[in-house]
């Protein structure tokens, strides 16, 4: 006899509640799986080919973005040279600011997780926001088009951009004039971990300054984690000063 099929684990989360969502997201669903599976955590996906999780999603949301802020940036700022625009953008897609969009749409509380992993902090896991936020910008390029994504986009971040219209300093030039005006030498970078699968990877980057304890940061790219853990360090040794 033939062995019966394990059954998918249970998953909770506020996925009964979609269309309240979908109004704060501002668009109607033709194809509500597409919003689904924005919110579904990997560990919720049971069997394999069952369901699938937000990480597609998230990664077509991450060009998405990317190209409208970049867009953005570029008709706001029209005699700003290449290196501030990049700076601004660099801030406006971090990992930081898109989980404050997805904190206040409150979309951990929509997150399908499973149950096994629910006592965690996934719905308040600030890398998990970010990658779910990308998702459900995916989501709406798909269903809506690039108009609906647009004005997804420009609702949120435009209070962020007219929050600070100085050009934020990229972290790692900080750095490097902050342990230059010391006579210093340079930070150094090293790559200590790289994880998930080869489309996907997230690499964790150590930098040590002379002198002091190093910091690590976390990124989808060896850039963004270099420039996370220049932030990091970057804060303690301005905070040891004050």
């Amino acid at each position: 006899m033939a062995k019966a099929a394990k059954p998918a684990e249970a998953a909770s989360g506020k996925t009964s509640d979609l269309d309240g969502l979908a109004d704060r997201l501002g668009h109607r669903f033709a194809k509500p799986a597409l919003l689904n599976e924005a919110l579904t955590h990997p560990s919720a996906t049971g069997r394999r080919g069952q369901a699938l999780s937000y990480q597609r999603l998230e990664f077509l949301g991450d060009r998405v973005l990317g190209l409208i802020i970049a867009e953005l940036l570029f008709r706001e700022f029209p005699h700003e040279p290449e290196g501030d625009l990049a700076r601004r953008l660099t801030a406006l897609v971090r990992e930081e600011t898109l989980a404050q969009v997805a904190e206040g749409l409150d979309l951990g509380t929509y997150m399908l997780v499973a149950k096994s992993v629910e006592g965690g902090d996934e719905r308040q896991n600030p890398s998990l926001l970010s990658d779910v936020c990308e998702a459900a910008i995916g989501a709406l390029y798909l269903d809506g088009g690039l108009e609906v994504a647009r004005a997804f986009i420009e609702r949120h971040w435009r209070p962020l951009l007219a929050a600070d219209l100085t050009p934020p300093q990229d972290a790692k030039t900080a750095l490097q004039e902050w342990a230059q005006g010391r006579g210093l030498p340079l930070p150094r970078y090293r790559e200590v971990g790289r994880e998930g699968p080869d489309h996907e990877p997230r690499f964790t980057v150590a930098v040590s300054v002379a002198g002091h304890e190093a910091a690590e940061g976390e990124g989808r790219s060896k850039r963004v984690a270099e420039q996370a853990a220049a932030e990091r360090l970057l804060a303690r040794l301005t905070a040891g000063a004050e």
